[in-house]
């Protein structure tokens, strides 16, 4: 461990839209916000292509840009961007309190304040050709990318209630959509269960799972596999969406932060306030509705301005 131990004022853990916007209002608060990017600097829409329904962008931008972007603007202001990985914390329960930080399995730091921003990741199959086309036509977001394959036939995987949601938003905009079930029925509400049924256009496989995505470039089909039978079926699609879940990214928060039972951070009514005094939720970590960037953004300007409010407080108490 390092000799020397950093205080900070605002500490921002993740890169993506909820930890840039916190930065953005943290920085021009005067908080001298300090960010530790994550082992995905910039998060999910890193690995978009194409970014079309964030306000402000009438023509559109690609993930990368829109993050570096970000970046810039959250610099611009006086954020400390740097490169590392939370590895362990030790959150204090006290009003005030001072929480310490691990960087990196080395670099100690006590924040004030904490902003947690680590995102979920989205749940992959794993095959070889499925991650090669990573925005190429494999997506994880219906409602990201489903516009760009508009008149299309696609393909979703999934069984839930997200997954059947997302078929039959893709139902609207895509002539066909194919969606495989890996079980003998659905793990969806019967409610979401009727709309696919009752969607003429959605064509439900069950005991069905993916061989192999086909294309060089770009998804040009998929190989089915019926997987009591055996057979094999090909199909030609443009894009494949993958509904099988994600997974919150708070692990090094467990036992210290109130989640739900699939990991998510609990927040306190309308805010983003955890169990912890002075620390704060934005984001895909506290939100398993939306995740979409523009909601994460707006949970993360939440984030620095209940920071903000609860150093006022704390500033307020030790000088009355």
């Amino acid at each position: 461990m390092s000799e020397t131990t950093e205080r900070i004022k605002c500490l921002i853990i993740g890169s993506g839209p909820a930890g840039y916007t916190a930065a953005i209002y943290a920085a021009r608060a005067d908080m001298k916000p300090v960010m530790y990017t994550g082992m995905e600097p910039g998060g999910q829409l890193t690995t978009t292509t194409e970014v079309d329904n964030f306000p402000g962008y009438p023509e559109g931008v690609d993930g990368p840009t829109m993050m570096v972007q970000l970046q810039q603007q959250a610099e611009r202001f006086g954020t400390e961007v740097r490169i590392g990985m939370v590895t362990a914390v030790e959150l204090n329960d006290s009003e005030g309190g001072i929480h310490k930080v691990v960087v990196d399995n080395s670099k100690e730091i006590e924040a004030e304040t904490i902003i947690i921003s680590t995102g979920a990741t989205a749940k992959y199959l794993g095959l070889p050709s499925e991650q090669k086309l990573r925005g190429g036509g494999v997506s994880a977001c219906a409602v990201c990318d489903g516009f760009f394959y508009k008149n299309q036939e696609v393909a979703i995987v999934g069984g839930g209630d997200t997954a059947a949601e997302e078929a039959t938003y893709l139902a609207n905009i895509c002539k066909k959509v194919t969606m495989l079930v890996r079980g003998d029925e659905m793990r969806a509400s019967k409610a979401m269960q009727h709309r696919v049924t009752s969607t003429p256009n959605i064509d439900l496989r069950y005991n069905t799972e993916v061989d192999e995505v086909l294309g060089d470039q770009v998804v040009e089909g998929l190989r089915m596999i019926n997987n009591k039978t055996g057979e094999k079926e090909e199909i030609k699609i443009t894009g494949l969406f993958i509904a099988i879940g994600h997974k919150p990214n708070t692990d090094i928060f467990k036992g210290q932060i109130d989640m739900d039972d699939m990991g998510y951070i609990i927040t306190k009514g309308k805010s983003t306030k955890t169990n912890k005094p002075g620390v704060f939720a934005s984001g895909d970590v506290q939100d398993k509705e939306y995740r979409q960037a523009v909601t994460a953004a707006g949970t993360g300007c939440m984030a620095a301005l209940d920071a903000e409010r609860y150093l006022s407080s704390i500033e307020t108490e030790v000088t009355v």
